[in-house]
């Protein structure tokens, strides 16, 4: 049964932690300048969308990357400017809101599976990448999407968990990972025929995105061929990503950090596929499984331990384990815990953190 003191537990742990990290990466900062130091990396191209397009700032060579970020949030950040007008500010504001919708639908879904919803939310909030979720990143406004209609799906309220898959596949490619687990989960439930068509709706953004970028470029994959383009993300054999990746780990540049948390969170993603495997749950499996294989297939690992973080099926299952061992939640807070802040400060002073 799912209780309100869920809703209030998750919203509570959110906006509360959002808090404490505020005081802590406040410390050495003018609150002129704070929003400012949150535009590193993908923040800063987000932005660049939301202002000029997908043809970048006029003036400046075009950034054959650009394609690569759904518009989901550019769209989202447009509109929060009209009343918020320091883009950065406009970020932060959007991964706020939409994080504190995403953790009341983690502890919703991780109720119904019988845990403790607040469990889900700290280890998610807990987790070394969880800084992601803050900044100006689609992460957050990705499982606002994603987790409802997860939700929605297990309830079987099919409709909305199509429309909300649809939001979800308009901000990240994942939402198609997500499409089409839903229709494992709708095979597996055994519904009734006459509501598969609502399963047609999540791929809707993604064939209108690729119209787009076709109507502008003649090409259909833009967005694969901007992964291409912006990062030497081609396809490869698993071993050879592997290969690549620990050469890179195993340097002394400033990136071999980054590319050790990379192996970690590859090492983590093949557990948890194992884990959903043993427990037969073919959906998430799907959902995991299809994300590992496109990230483990690239010409190296990037943003492995990130993509985690939308891993929600991950986050009930340490729910569930903590539920019946509170000890867990309690050692894993402490150990990770600790490797978020680090990993927060890294990336507020420019570091790649994921």
């Amino acid at each position: 049964m799912i209780t309100r003191a869920a809703a209030r537990d998750a919203l509570l742990l959110w906006f509360g932690s959002r808090a404490g990290l505020l005081v802590a990466t406040l410390l050495g900062a003018t609150f002129a300048g704070y929003a400012d130091q949150w535009r590193k990396w993908d923040a800063g191209l987000f932005i660049t969308i939301a202002q000029y397009g997908y043809d970048g700032e006029p003036g400046r060579p075009p950034d054959a990357g650009l394609p690569a970020f759904f518009p989901g949030l550019p769209a989202v950040l447009r509109v929060v400017h009209l009343v918020v007008p320091d883009w950065e500010t406009a970020g932060l504001l959007i991964s706020l809101v939409a994080g504190a919708v995403a953790m009341v639908a983690l502890a919703r879904l991780a109720e119904l599976e019988g845990a403790d919803g607040w469990m889900a939310v700290a280890a998610l909030l807990t987790f070394p990448l969880a800084v992601f979720l803050s900044a100006g990143y689609s992460e957050s406004l990705f499982l606002a999407f994603a987790i409802p209609a997860w939700l929605a799906a297990r309830q079987g309220r099919w409709a909305a968990a199509a429309l909300l898959a649809a939001g979800a596949s308009g901000v990240r490619i994942t939402g198609l990972f997500l499409a089409v687990a839903l229709v494992v989960e709708f095979v597996a439930r055994r519904e009734s025929p006459r509501r598969a068509g609502w399963l047609l709706v999540p791929f809707l953004p993604l064939a209108a995105y690729s119209f787009y970028h076709y109507s502008r470029s003649g090409d259909w994959l833009a967005w694969k061929h901007a992964q291409e383009a912006g990062w030497g993300r081609e396809f490869v054999w698993p071993w050879e990503a592997w290969q690549a990746t620990w050469g890179s780990a195993m340097g002394g540049d400033e990136f071999a950090v980054a590319f050790r948390m990379e192996i970690a969170g590859a090492v983590v993603a093949v557990a948890v596929l194992v884990w959903l495997l043993a427990l037969r749950r073919w959906s998430e499996l799907v959902y995991t499984g299809a994300q590992a294989g496109a990230l483990m297939t690239s010409a190296y690992y990037l943003s492995i331990p990130r993509s985690l973080l939308l891993w929600f099926p991950l986050w009930v299952l340490v729910a569930k384990v903590a539920t019946r061992r509170r000890w867990v939640i309690a050692l894993y807070v402490m150990v990770c815990g600790p490797l978020m802040l680090l990993n927060t400060m890294r990336f507020l002073s420019g570091a790649w953190a994921g």
